[in-house]
Order: structure tokens, then C-alpha cells, then sequence
């Protein structure tokens, strides 16, 4: 695999770990949990912002990555939504994100990497 390919996919891994760090740091269990804490909002924000991009190198150098990885599309999306659009996130969206899609890329991008080094 290229190697600047796996350095982002350690980038997206990086930021996951951090995000899933800072919400069991501070014991977020909830949107609600998740809107009253501006720091940690502004911190999984730009966490997002670094997957995205990621993904974006990832798929510029190597479009095969669009189907390795279906939703790089939704997740560049969001990366512009974040940077662009910042007045149209809601936190439900983002809590949505962090819950049920982030988990589903970290093993995604876990077994990418996994297969790289074998």
C-alpha cells in the first residue's frame, strides 16, 4: 500500500480514538451530554474535520477507495459541512455520527490497516 495512503489511514485512526477518548473522558452518554460541552463539541468537531480530509487524500490518490471505504463520500461531506457550513450542524447530527457511524469506519479502517502489514 502507498505509504502516504496508510499515513492517513492512521490519521482517520488517530482522530477516532480521540473522539471515542473524549467521550468516555468525560462520561457522554447522550446529545444532550454532548451539546452542554462546547469544548468537547468543538474538539470531536475537528477531530471529524481531520477524518475527513484524510479520506479525501485517501480518495484522490487511490478512487478504488470509494468502494474499500462505501461512505468516504458522507464522511467528505461532513469534513465540508464542518469547515463551510459550520452554521448548519446540529448537535444531533454529530452525536449521530460519533455513535453509530464513527464506530463502523474505526473497523473499517482497522482491518485496511490490519491487511496492509500482512
Amino acid at each position: 500500500m502507498d505509504e502516504k495512503i496508510l499515513k492517513w489511514l492512521y490519521d482517520v485512526q488517530f482522530a477516532g480514538l480521540e473522539i471515542e477518548d473524549f467521550l468516555n473522558q468525560h462520561k457522554i452518554e447522550s446529545a444532550i451530554d454532548y451539546r452542554q460541552n462546547i469544548l468537547l463539541k468543538k474538539a470531536i468537531e475537528r477531530n471529524l474535520e481531520i477524518i475527513g480530509e484524510a479520506i479525501n487524500r485517501i480518495v484522490r490518490k487511490d478512487d478504488t477507495f470509494y468502494n474499500i471505504i462505501p461512505e468516504s463520500r458522507s464522511i467528505i461531506g461532513l469534513r465540508n459541512v464542518i469547515i463551510h457550513a459550520y452554521d448548519g450542524i446540529s448537535d444531533e447530527m454529530i452525536w449521530s455520527v460519533v455513535t453509530f457511524h464513527l464506530p463502523n469506519l474505526m473497523r473499517q479502517v482497522q482491518i485496511i490497516i490490519s491487511n496492509s502489514n500482512s
